[in-house]
């Protein structure tokens, strides 16, 4: 490939971003942006880690493309000099929906041309403006930190993990949400989840207190045989990341969710679940264990999240909005 066919990318976030400094607890979107970035062909990656303001015009013809880190200042710069006066494309990573208020009046600010991330469209459509434009691309995938896995037949099988954030079940919580922040809150985005918990035989963790965090979330993983991935709102990178493990995963898929848009096949990649049936579909794993079909959708997930929903293959998409753009 020549110098000339190879995309120049400006990408811009605050030097103190923590999900970039590799240290974090969450790693998925270091190992995207610091790593996949780097490893594609036709991209030529310059990083530019800022200080609360930074000045555009050091980017002026000497880039195709600039990428934000987000569309709104958690992780950015407060202040972008000028940005909206560059004749290069501006493509974002679309913020937290609960934030999209906040975010939108930067798409001129900011002179945001395209948006991105891994939500479905109609979910990013309803906190967003119909105008703009938005590309769902399915990142946070690392395939190295998934090569090696313990066997599925020496895991536990007689418990079921769960792990992530979950919301407050108390009473007066409960109220204080609805009446505060009615639309986003803990509870509602992770009900199953949360009440995945109630059930004897499922083991919970949280995200932080646990020593399984940077690019250690793998090895959690793969002790257990079987996995919950539930996002009651619309699906988290857990989706491909616990199939990836070689679990079998118990996935939350319902029209509220949107998750099919995943790709995943009941029965055949994941075992679907919902409010009505994840006790049923619980049971009938633990009932009968060593069932080799387990074993065989386990398998069958975790080939296809690392063969589709992989990082670089991430890249590869948001490499054909580069080149819609320029």
């Amino acid at each position: 490939m020549s110098k000339k066919q190879i995309i120049r990318v400006a990408f811009i976030y605050h030097k103190s971003n923590v999900f970039l400094s590799g240290t974090y607890f969450d790693n998925t979107y270091y190992n995207f942006y610091m790593n996949a970035l780097k490893r594609n062909k036709e991209l030529e990656v310059t990083y530019f880690p800022t200080d609360d303001i930074f000045d555009s015009n050091i980017l002026k013809n000497k880039f195709d493309i600039v990428l934000l880190w987000g569309d709104q200042p958690y992780g950015m710069p407060n202040k972008i000099i000028d940005i909206n006066k560059l004749d290069i494309p501006v493509i974002a990573n679309a913020t937290d929906a609960q934030d999209a208020k906040k975010a939108i009046q930067y798409n001129k600010k900011w002179k945001i041309d395209y948006y991105y991330d891994f939500y479905p469209k109609g979910f990013f459509y309803e906190h967003y403006p119909q105008n703009f434009k938005y590309k769902t691309i399915i990142f946070g995938l690392e395939p190295s930190l998934y090569e090696k896995i313990k066997p599925f037949n020496e895991r536990i099988k007689n418990k079921i993990i769960n792990s992530g954030a979950t919301g407050n079940t108390k009473f007066l919580s409960k109220i204080i949400n609805n009446i505060l922040n009615p639309k986003f809150n803990s509870l509602k985005g992770y009900y199953l989840r949360t009440k995945c918990n109630e059930l004897s035989y499922v083991d919970y963790t949280t995200t932080l207190k646990n020593e399984f965090i940077n690019d250690k979330y793998p090895v959690l993983l793969q002790k257990y045989a079987s996995a919950i991935a539930a996002t009651s709102d619309t699906p988290s990178i857990k989706y491909w990341e616990i199939p990836a493990a070689g679990c079998l995963t118990f996935m939350e898929i319902t029209n509220e969710n949107r998750g099919n848009y995943l790709g995943f096949i009941d029965g055949e990649t994941a075992i679907f679940i919902n409010q009505k049936n994840y006790k049923e579909k619980f049971q009938e794993f633990l009932d009968d264990s060593n069932n080799p079909k387990w074993e065989k959708i386990a398998n069958s997930g975790r080939k296809f999240v690392l063969k589709n929903l992989n990082n670089d293959k991430a890249v590869e998409s948001l490499v054909e909005i580069m080149k819609e753009l320029i």
